[in-house]
């Protein structure tokens, strides 16, 4: 764990332009949620705006990281945010289900980062 922090913190740019993307991407979907199904503009707007970034930081990222790392990371931390959103911001529900799949989600993405050796 010390190495992966160290690697993160000194020597790739990479892990921090996944932490953008992953930043956006959740931004872009609360917007999504409070756009309404595209019917109202602004946060509309918002959704491609972040998408978007976070689509140009997860290219720029994968320049330096594995795709398959990078990709899990991604989705895998996105989920887990989302879903942290949506209890904490957005009222719902959070039951042993949830918490469960987030969980299975976080160890995933953990043995992926674990398995790079």
């Amino acid at each position: 764990m010390e190495v992966f922090m160290k690697e993160v913190l000194m020597h790739s740019p990479g892990w921090w332009l996944l932490a953008g993307a992953i930043l956006l991407e959740v931004t872009g979907t609360t917007c999504l949620k409070l756009s309404q199904g595209f019917t109202r503009a602004i946060p509309a707007a918002f959704v491609i705006l972040f998408y978007g970034g976070a689509f140009l930081c997860l290219a720029r990222a994968m320049k330096s990281l594995e795709m398959g790392v990078a990709y899990a990371v991604w989705a895998g931390a996105g989920t887990a945010l989302a879903a942290i959103i949506g209890i904490l911001l957005l009222g719902e529900a959070i039951h042993w289900q949830k918490i469960f799949g987030v969980s299975c989600i976080i160890l995933g993405v953990a043995a992926l980062q674990a398995g790079r050796g």
